[in-house]
């Protein structure tokens, strides 16, 4: 696992953190029952807080994407399907909306927009 963490990126770094084991989970390159660093190694690899990697693993814990055990450390969740296409769902809907603001900063119409997507869509399914 590979976090990179930016000061130019508007995020916290905790949110940083959350946002690429995440990704790193959906993208199934942490797979079920894998385990993570420790809090505290976490923190001294990206030379950051330990509390800071404490609620960036809370966080990821409440969201459903690790578990954590008192002496034995954070392991990568069971992968819930329906829960993974609702994070799915939700990052969509992010990037959607993303577009539509361009879109309409643009001028283009819903059904422009619609157009757009259903090309792009083809052209990806060729």
């Amino acid at each position: 696992m590979n976090i990179q963490l930016s000061n130019t990126d508007g995020r916290p770094i905790y949110e940083q953190v959350t946002i690429q084991i995440k990704q790193a989970i959906l993208a199934n390159e942490l797979k079920s029952g894998d385990a993570l660093p420790s809090i505290r190694m976490l923190a001294k690899d990206l030379k950051i807080s330990v509390m800071t990697t404490k609620r960036a693993y809370a966080d990821l814990e409440r969201d459903g994407f690790i578990e954590t055990f008192a002496g034995k450390g954070s392991f990568v969740a069971a992968r819930n399907t329906t829960f993974i296409r609702e994070e799915h769902l939700r990052q969509m809907e992010e990037h959607l909306l993303t577009a539509i603001d361009l879109a309409k900063l643009t001028n283009l119409t819903k059904d422009d927009v619609i157009a757009l997507i259903n090309e792009l869509y083809e052209e990806d399914a060729t």
